[in-house]
């Protein structure tokens, strides 16, 4: 065995308890592909990392991310949670204010802000495209939905690396409180290739212009307490049909409170049309694991 570092972190948290939980191994030299699968497999969190030294020049570390089941090859909230652990380790320093991070989904940028010593970090995700626009009464979307309140834009399949049925809700009152049909969801997740549905719903608070929930029907299923990649993939979807909240390419987003979690998530269009999603992260535990 090899004692190696250990982090547990909170993703898209202002505080610690209200983001997505993550687990980061510093020093993953040295570990097969089935050690990181069964590491990822004991600590039982949405997802594990593992972090090692670059080997593509220009890049800031090497990242591996497993669900307890398999590989992913890209999310969001491990992206920027691994980030944040090798700032804190000091295993790597920004270069003009970003680190660059590779992995499966190639080398993808990280930005670095602090404003009053509240430090977040936002990562350019892989570009979504729309896969399909369809109505509320298509036979594949339907039950998943049914009874559920809509307004604004149509659904519509987008694929952004993992593929997202978006749908709108009338209202925050209305997504808050849906109960989601789990069979459907599955069935139309499983029959498309998509995670399941992410359902999102206009704000007039202050603290937040968005409110999304997103519904995984695809393996296991389950209500995701923060999604930075699907969060990504909504304002993809809005930015290209000139419907970003407000007047500015810059909104924040509430997730997770329906499962207990009270996470921000910050989207970000820039010049060139990418979307950065990020927000604050939250350092829980320091240590070491032996493996």
């Amino acid at each position: 065995m090899t004692t190696r570092r250990f982090l547990q972190l909170d993703v898209f948290a202002p505080r610690p308890g209200t983001g997505n939980p993550l687990a980061v191994v510093l020093d993953a030299d040295g570990l097969d592909d089935a050690a990181m699968q069964a590491i990822a497999r004991w600590t039982r969190l949405p997802e594990t990392t593992f972090i090692s030294a670059p080997t593509v020049p220009g890049t800031s570390y090497r990242i591996r991310m497993f669900a307890p089941q398999k590989e992913v090859p890209f999310a969001g909230h491990p992206s920027v949670g691994s980030a944040h652990a090798v700032l804190e380790a000091g295993l790597a320093a920004p270069l003009d204010g970003q680190l660059i991070q590779d992995g499966i989904a190639g080398q993808l940028p990280l930005r670095i802000s602090e404003h009053g010593g509240v430090r977040t970090i936002a990562i350019r995700t892989p570009r979504a495209a729309v896969a399909e626009v369809v109505g509320a009464d298509d036979p594949r979307l339907q039950p998943a939905i049914s009874g559920w309140p809509l307004d604004g834009l149509p659904p519509v399949l987008m694929d952004g690396g993992r593929r997202w049925w978006l749908v709108e809700v009338a209202d925050e009152a209305s997504l808050r409180t849906l109960a989601p049909d789990w069979d459907a969801i599955a069935t139309l997740a499983e029959s498309t290739g998509a995670m399941g549905v992410f359902a999102y719903a206009r704000s007039e608070g202050a603290a937040y212009q968005l409110v999304v929930r997103a519904f995984v029907g695809n393996g296991r299923r389950f209500e995701d307490a923060a999604s930075g990649a699907a969060n990504a993939v909504l304002a993809a979807w809005l930015d290209e049909r000139n419907a970003l909240p407000g007047n500015s390419k810059r909104y924040t987003a509430s997730q997770g409170r329906e499962v207990g979690h009270d996470a921000l998530l910050e989207l970000h269009i820039d010049a060139d049309g990418e979307v950065w999603s990020g927000g604050q992260v939250q350092t829980v535990i320091r240590g070491t694991i032996d493996w």
